[in-house]
């Protein structure tokens, strides 16, 4: 979590310090279930989908990185999934820009 991140600071110039207070109070599950279960996306979402780097966010971590597939519920991967479709994301585009 704390990659994405730096990773969004770095490469989409998003400072997200709302985020990065989530991580530090609730830890990093905890916080990625929150967003992924909230009923509208987040403004770092939206700021991270303006920026057309929709591959930094926590929906895009738990959809793509099956490694993380576990903790988390069918439903909740699927929410994920949802709002990046109807986001026009790119599936697989994660895994080309690392």
């Amino acid at each position: 979590m704390f990659d994405i991140y730096n990773r969004a600071k770095t490469e989409a110039k998003y400072n997200a310090t709302v985020f990065l207070g989530m991580l530090s109070d609730r830890g990093g599950l905890a916080t990625a279930k929150f967003l992924i279960n909230s009923d509208r996306q987040s403004d770092g979402y939206t700021a991270l989908m303006l920026a057309g780097r929709l591959d930094l966010t926590v929906e895009a971590l738990v959809v793509e990185e099956g490694r993380w597939s576990s903790l988390f519920l069918p439903e909740e991967i699927e929410r994920a999934r949802r709002r990046l479709r109807n986001n026009q994301y790119q599936f697989g585009s994660r895994e080309q820009r690392k």
